[in-house]
């Protein structure tokens, strides 16, 4: 009778132990390939490839996927920054750069494509600010400049991403009062990311710098000079490997004042970089040749007047 006894409570045991260590072991699993999908050069996978159509039709299932792993393991700062960048990534080089070169008839389209970008984007920095919030739950409001300066330069990706997902999103619709209420502390973000790694990802953060403080009012952070400051610093940092911050400046600076010369300088020298001459930058620097492409193609839109246009008498004859 003991014997039975005893063989009965051992399946007993077994039956409740099981599933407990089959949670474990799922969890260990989920646990194990989140960290291999969000290591050190996972990122490579996508930014060093050449076939931009390729990335593009992989990245909305890499997304799904990293959410999936994200729901399993909500709390994975690796996969909240993965997760969240992708969106924030997504949204720019794959729906809004094309909205932006679409031609006038097809302007439904494009209003269609740059709101479906804005979702993305606020989508991507949501997940990243949650990620911020676990960490630091005092990161806005009160406190927020004392939680500031008890970041380190482990939070800057976080930073970076997240600020850049909603001044994006902020870009596309400067009506959304709530976002742009949230425009000097996403500033004071970056500008504490730059105080704790200025060399971040070769210059990255000078390239933001070029854009926003090119596009922001002055009474919320914008400042024209500083922008020339950073386009210099982007270039040193990148070793002039990186095609991004010439169309940046191409864009956010000359475009503005109307200098279709240095304008036209700084396309053909980012179209003359060699993308194979940093293979873990190479897709980044493929797409900003795109851009660079169809800005020089389409500078009639931008310039009142250009170097390449015919003169009066010309037209005439």
């Amino acid at each position: 009778m003991k014997k039975r006894m005893g063989a009965v409570q051992a399946g007993v045991f077994f039956l409740l132990f099981f599933p407990l260590t089959a949670c474990s072991i799922n969890k260990m699993a989920v646990k194990a390939v989140s960290n291999a999908l969000t290591g050190e050069g996972s990122s490579a996978v996508f930014t060093g490839d050449s076939d931009l159509v390729l990335v593009g039709d992989a990245l909305p299932f890499a997304i799904k996927m990293y959410e999936s792993l994200l729901a399993a393991n909500p709390n994975h700062q690796g996969l909240i920054l993965t997760t969240g960048s992708l969106f924030v990534m997504y949204a720019n080089a794959f729906v809004q750069a094309p909205a932006e070169f679409l031609p006038v008839e097809q302007y439904e389209e494009r209003q269609a494509s740059l709101e479906r970008a804005r979702r993305l984007y606020l989508r991507g920095a949501d997940i990243l600010y949650g990620g911020l919030e676990k960490k630091y739950p005092r990161i806005a409001g009160e406190g927020a400049a004392a939680t500031l300066a008890r970041m380190t330069r482990a939070d800057v990706p976080l930073l970076y991403w997240t600020a850049a997902g909603y001044l994006a999103a902020y870009s596309l619709n400067p009506f959304d009062l709530q976002l742009g209420s949230r425009v000097p502390d996403l500033m004071s973000w970056i500008n504490r990311a730059y105080e704790l790694d200025p060399d971040f990802n070769h210059g990255a953060l000078d390239e933001f710098y070029i854009t926003a403080l090119s596009a922001l009012p002055e009474s919320i952070g914008g400042d024209k000079t500083r922008a020339e400051l950073h386009f210099q610093r982007a270039l040193e940092k990148s070793g002039g490997l990186l095609a991004g911050p010439y169309v940046s400046y191409a864009q956010s600076v000359l475009i503005p004042t109307q200098d279709y010369g240095a304008f036209k300088a700084m396309l053909e020298k980012a179209l003359s970089l060699d993308v194979d001459a940093d293979p873990p930058n190479r897709l980044v620097n493929i797409l900003a040749q795109k851009k660079a492409r169809l800005l020089l193609e389409t500078a009639a839109d931008y310039f009142l007047e250009t170097e390449d246009e015919p003169e009066d008498d010309e037209r005439e004859g």
